[in-house]
C-alpha cells in the first residue's frame, strides 16, 4: 500500500514539474527582456548555487531568492537600473522580485524559468 501511495505521489510531482515546464514559468510577459538586455539590465539567476553550478544563462550572477533583499546592493547600488531575474520554474523569481521591490528596486523584472528567459535571449 506504501509502495503504491508512493508511485503516485512521485508521478504526481513529476508531472507537476513537467506541466510547470512546459507551460509555466513566464514571468513578466510584457517586459521587452532583449532590449533590457541591451541595455545593461544586471541577470540574477535565483537558484541555489548547485543549480547555478549546473548552468545557468551567460552573464548570470548567482543569488538565492531567499538572500536577495540582503546581497542585492553588492552587485547593484543604483536602485533604478533594471534587474532580471529568473529561476527553474518562475516561482522563486517572483518571490525575489517581490523582495527586490520591497528593498526599493523600481525596474525589476521576472523572467521565470530558465528556459523562458533562454527563449528571451534568442530572440
Amino acid at each position: 500500500m506504501l509502495k503504491t501511495i508512493g508511485k503516485i505521489a512521485l508521478a504526481a510531482m513529476v508531472g507537476f514539474l513537467l506541466v510547470n515546464m512546459l507551460f509555466g514559468g513566464k514571468g513578466d510577459k510584457d517586459a521587452d527582456i532583449p532590449l533590457l538586455l541591451n541595455e545593461g539590465a544586471l541577470v540574477v539567476d535565483t537558484r541555489t548555487p548547485g543549480e547555478y553550478s549546473n548552468g545557468h544563462v551567460k552573464g548570470a550572477i548567482n543569488i538565492p531568492y531567499d538572500r536577495i533583499a540582503g546581497t542585492i546592493d553588492q552587485h547593484e547600488t543604483d536602485k533604478s537600473k533594471s534587474i532580471i531575474v529568473y529561476c527553474r520554474s518562475g516561482s522563486r523569481s517572483a518571490h525575489a522580485k517581490r523582495s527586490l521591490i520591497a528593498a526599493g528596486y523600481t525596474n525589476t523584472v521576472d523572467a521565470g524559468s530558465i528556459g523562458n528567459m533562454q527563449k528571451q535571449i534568442q530572440k
